[in-house]
């Protein structure tokens, strides 16, 4: 079976970033998988000739959620193998941590079931991927040193 590898990029886009932590939120996407379940995750999609990642999780999160955002630091990545089409394929997703700068929530992206602002308090229930959690988590810390920062 023949290996390919992937990169994509995408992030995590706060809504009240610099307001009140409870008043914070996050613009998730939710996929419906093969077994029609509807599984939320952070958007991010394939990185274009020419793009660098940040861009790229600009893009993607715009295009996913419909709401557009600015870089403020990144997460980390996420690394991992799925078979498809006769293929192995090696994933890399570079996740940004994103400031959002406004816009209107759609599912309009054929790849997306549904959107949704979550409350930062609760992305650990909602997403559906471990490794995102962790990310989620990463941000939450992030979030709080950049607010302790500015006291």
């Amino acid at each position: 079976m023949r290996t390919v590898r992937e990169t994509s990029a995408g992030g995590l886009v706060v809504d009240g970033l610099d307001g009140p932590r409870e008043q914070r939120s996050a613009a998730l996407i939710g996929r419906t998988d093969r077994r029609g379940r509807l599984l939320w995750s952070l958007p991010k999609g394939h990185i274009e000739a020419g793009e660098t990642s940040e861009q790229t999780a600009i893009r993607e999160v715009a295009e996913e959620t419909g709401i557009n955002g600015e870089v403020v630091a990144e997460l980390g990545s996420i690394d991992y193998w799925f078979v498809t089409e006769g293929r192995r394929v090696h994933k890399t997703v570079h996740h940004f941590l994103l400031r959002s700068l406004g816009g209107e929530l759609s599912d309009a992206d054929v790849e997306v079931t549904q959107v949704a602002w979550v409350p930062l308090s609760e992305l650990d229930s909602r997403l559906a991927y471990a490794d995102e959690r962790r990310l989620a988590e990463v941000a939450n810390r992030m979030i709080d040193r950049m607010e302790t920062g500015k006291r």
